[in-house]
């Protein structure tokens, strides 16, 4: 009986495996919030995305969709299109949340790929002070990804590569990393433009936190007031 449930569960990671790509394990706290990307191919922008609870892929339920809203406000998803990716925020965590599908709606059947929520009391052991930030065009942005656990660092943009050594470069943009003090790995994206916007992830081992990044032009709100000429006064 266990070893047929494994193969249902490995039949179901790899059904999805090719359309959706999201991160695989995330450490958070209780009572907080967390946000999670799900890129898909560009062919399945306009197909009902949703996010689905519970360890196995055919049992799992519905908890939000693109189509029909949660009610009681405990998930939400979003869809940008021209990002290809959906996004899914789940609310007030608790020991409770811990299994999910980043799915959608095929022609012949639904798929999906999971992934694990490790909700957790105390400090989560992969974690970034903010997991929405705002870069400038031309500007540098540092990021730093606090850590207690063991493995391989690493840096990459969704769907896209890494970087896991002292520097490296995303999309074109260089990117330098090094541990600034203890447990705190610290990435410094230089010279962004606005291609540069979308969902990247910190990793330690096997624990990501994902992180999105808008690039915007930085206006001047500085007042300029005309000067009188001489003649005038």
């Amino acid at each position: 009986m266990a070893a047929h449930l494994i193969v249902l569960f490995l039949f179901s990671v790899l059904k999805g495996v090719h359309s959706i790509t999201t991160v695989s394990k995330v450490s958070v706290k209780a009572g907080k919030s967390i946000s999670i990307p799900c890129l898909y191919h560009y062919q399945y922008r306009d197909h009902v995305k949703n996010l689905c609870e519970g360890y196995f892929w055919k049992f799992c339920r519905y908890a939000v969709k693109t189509n029909e809203a949660d009610p009681s406000g405990k998930y939400l998803i979003s869809d940008d299109k021209k990002q290809r990716t959906f996004t899914v925020t789940i609310n007030h965590l608790t020991n409770q949340n811990t299994h999910y599908w980043c799915g959608m709606e095929m022609n012949s059947s639904d798929t999906g790929v999971y992934f694990q929520l490790l909700v957790t009391n105390g400090t989560p052991s992969l974690y970034v002070d903010h997991q929405r930030i705002t870069g400038y065009i031309g500007e540098n942005i540092t990021i730093r990804c606090h850590h207690s656990s063991s493995g391989e660092m690493k840096w990459c943009r969704l769907g896209r590569n890494c970087v896991t050594g002292s520097s490296g470069s995303i999309d074109g943009t260089t990117l330098t990393a090094h541990m600034s003090e203890p447990n705190v790995f610290t990435v410094t994206m230089s010279g962004l433009k606005s291609e540069n916007t979308g969902w990247y992830w910190c990793a330690k081992g096997d624990i990501q936190i994902p992180v999105y990044l808008n690039v915007t032009e930085k206006f001047n709100t500085k007042l300029h007031f005309p000067q009188r000429s001489s003649s005038s006064l």
